[in-house]
């Protein structure tokens, strides 16, 4: 995989946080798509399985435990990142984590991390 983007699917009920992620993630260099539910998630994965999955806990239909759930049965191989503004210590296990606030450095040392564990 060294070299070729990485495809990120990022999964967030709020539209602007979902822009802010699609934007962070395209300057890091990844071919990111975005999804507000679990059903639009799961229809995108059915579609292109991405390497990473970047998902909000809180989310208005549904939750990100159940997402993240979804995602790791149905393609294990794709890296979970957990992004929320809960207390880390709330989090469910994932291979990576994005707390919010984010900062488009903290997105970059995310993707720059995930590269390093695909080679």
């Amino acid at each position: 995989m060294s070299g070729a983007q990485l495809r990120v699917l990022l999964v967030d009920d709020n539209a602007d946080q979902r822009e802010l992620l699609r934007t962070q993630f395209r300057k890091a260099g990844c071919a990111a798509k975005s999804a507000a539910t679990l059903d639009e998630a799961l229809a995108s994965i059915r579609v292109e399985v991405p390497d990473v999955a970047v998902i909000d806990l809180l989310l208005g239909v549904g939750s990100g435990w159940e997402v993240r759930e979804k995602i790791c049965e149905l393609v294990p191989e794709v890296a979970i990142v957990i992004s929320s503004v809960l207390d880390e210590s709330d989090y469910p296990s994932s291979d990576d984590v994005l707390p919010k606030p984010f900062t488009g450095k903290q997105v970059k040392g995310l993707v720059a991390r995930l590269r390093a564990r695909r080679t």
